[in-house]
């Protein structure tokens, strides 16, 4: 019996499935095993990153199955498909993590793709891995269809003479190693314990931030992102999330009818409170990008600044995501931002009620360990901080959870580095003074290409003790495990002749994480003349290929380094067409 629930006349999969004209297309659907009442169904994308690149990615297979029972029980027809994943945690520390932010891009681009080649209906994606979470909400934000997010989980903690440990620990084992006071029979024996199951890095590093910022925005169902990859609970969560983007095909609710001003927001807010990873305030605004909102990396910072940091998460404190999805996880913490009026109620949500109503229905209170009342927070503010001033006039931004006020405050002479290998081999060497200012330049979007994160470095800064005895900053990225004052995002970037660019050995730089502040004692005629000799960006070894062309198109890094004009642009939307 043919579904008559859904209307396929105003659904993209007719220009597949009706008519005598597509005949030849159903005969492929015939060959796949499908019946005349499949066919006749909305077709949902399952779009997955799975892959054995990693062990954030290797259970999304199996997740994505128990998505095409949830569709197939709700009256639809699921077609499974993958694209790519660049894991930060393997990519980390060599020429491999330029490719880490374009990948952001390539999912994105590769899941539009194919959703408009096959025409589908709705789509239920599911990522595992840093640059995945982001690039599969912009993909759903971009097409505008019915969209279901499902992070894959976190990896379980591993433990290591009774303490838990993460893959951060590993990084500053590293550090350790170098300075002598870590045997490398002592760092073999933490590298076969840290990570002990499938799933993404344990901490609120960037992707566990990006999977709250999903349940926040309302692209994920309520609490699905808390339970770690090994979970069978998982399944259900994924069979969930398949029914409901059924629903949302009924009463034709799209991505950007949840995706608001107001529930970006309501996302900064949930990534300040938790002490999220920096990355965010690169992806919140490519996000926006794509619904055609205003929201840079401004607008973060300021949401930032007023938000409370009340969960207590590694890096910068002591739990792992587990242990907040055994407080009550997300809702939990909305709940008390919610207690604080800093909550918009009436943002859309995936099941098709409001956030309010969803905060409504939780039971459960802050544990007070995990999550702190709102009322007591760990710190006033978030724990990320943006900063600006003549030496990063467009942006920069700093992670200070964790940091006392007294650490928020560093002036120093800079020791400038030309990419991030170069300060490598300097702190490997410890060839660096304690009161510098490391600076690694060229690392940007353009100028990197690629924006690498530069986990390495300060990992082996903070193993060697020297994490809080030094400053950092970069046009490029810090991972969301960093510790110690490193800021990042720096902008303009050097490439672009951005006053990053013009310093020099022990030129003065002050940083001021309280004030948002970050100078360089340098007169606005001095700098200008530094401009006139600048030779314009260093030659990179990327003159051809993916690289190349994403150095091309990339746009700044305030703006969330996005590689296309965005909603603002469109002129038409894809279920519409």
């Amino acid at each position: 019996m043919k579904n008559t629930k859904f209307d396929k006349s105003r659904l993209p999969s007719r220009h597949v499935t009706d008519g005598p004209a597509r005949a030849p297309h159903r005969s492929y659907y015939y060959a796949m095993g499908l019946n005349e009442d499949e066919i006749a169904q909305p077709f949902v994308g399952v779009a997955t990153c799975w892959n054995e690149a990693a062990p954030c990615n290797i259970a999304l297979n199996r997740q994505a199955q128990a998505v095409k029972l949830g569709v197939k029980a709700a009256g639809g027809t699921p077609r499974e498909f993958t694209t790519i994943t660049v894991t930060d945690g393997i990519a980390m520390g060599h020429e491999g993590m330029r490719s880490s932010l374009a990948s952001r891009e390539a999912i994105a681009d590769t899941v539009e793709l194919t959703m408009r080649g096959h025409c589908y209906d709705a789509i239920v994606g599911l990522a595992g891995c840093d640059k995945s979470l982001p690039g599969m909400m912009m993909a759903m934000i971009r097409l505008n269809t019915p969209s279901v997010f499902i992070y894959g989980g976190s990896i379980l903690p591993g433990r290591l003479n009774g303490k838990d440990v993460t893959v951060q620990d590993v990084f500053e084992a590293v550090g350790k190693n170098q300075a002598g006071n870590m045997s490398e029979e002592e760092l073999t024996i933490l590298e076969r314990v840290a990570c002990p199951s499938a799933g993404a890095c344990g901490g609120q590093f960037t992707a566990n931030t990006m999977a709250c910022v999903s349940e926040a925005i309302g692209l994920a169902l309520p609490n699905s992102s808390g339970a770690p990859a090994p979970y069978e609970s998982r399944d259900q969560y994924s069979e969930a999330s398949g029914i409901a983007v059924m629903n949302l095909i009924e009463k034709n609710i799209r991505a950007r009818d949840i995706v608001t001003l107001k529930s970006l927001q309501n996302a900064a807010r949930v990534v300040a409170c938790t002490g999220g990873s920096t990355n965010a305030g690169l992806h919140l605004p490519a996000m926006a990008h794509e619904a055609g909102i205003e929201f840079d990396l401004d607008d973060v910072c300021e949401i930032f600044r007023d938000t409370p940091y009340f969960v207590d998460l590694k890096p910068g404190g002591a739990y792992v995501a587990k242990d907040l999805y055994e407080a009550g996880g997300v809702p939990v913490v909305m709940k008390e931002l919610r207690k604080a009026g800093l909550i918009h109620e009436d943002c859309m949500t995936v099941t098709g009620r409001s956030i309010g109503e969803e905060i409504d229905m939780v039971e459960r209170e802050a544990d007070g360990k995990v999550i702190y009342p709102v009322t007591s927070p760990i710190t006033k503010t978030g724990g990320v901080v943006g900063l600006k001033g003549n030496l990063a006039p467009e942006s920069a931004i700093v992670k200070v959870a964790g940091m006392s006020p007294a650490e928020q405050v560093f002036t120093g002479p800079a020791r400038v580095f030309e990419c991030e290998e170069e300060a490598f081999e300097a702190v490997k060497a410890r060839s660096y003074k304690e009161g510098e200012v490391l600076v690694i330049r060229n690392e940007g979007p353009a100028g990197g290409p690629g924006m690498r994160e530069m986990l390495a470095t300060t990992a082996a800064l903070s193993g060697q003790g020297m994490g809080k005895k030094v400053a950092l900053i970069t046009d490029g990225r810090f991972s969301g495990a960093t510790r110690g004052f490193c800021v990042g995002h720096v902008g303009p970037e050097a490439a672009q002749g951005g006053p990053i660019g013009l310093l020099k050995d022990g030129d003065v730089i002050t940083i001021d994480a309280i004030k948002g502040e970050i100078s360089v004692a340098l007169s606005d005629a001095e700098l200008a003349e530094r401009k006139k000799a600048w030779k314009g960006p260093r030659e990179t070894l990327y003159a051809s290929g993916a690289l190349w062309k994403y150095a091309q198109l990339v746009g700044p890094t305030n703006k969330g380094a996005v590689t296309h004009p965005g909603a603002k642009a469109e002129r038409h939307v894809y279920m519409d067409l």
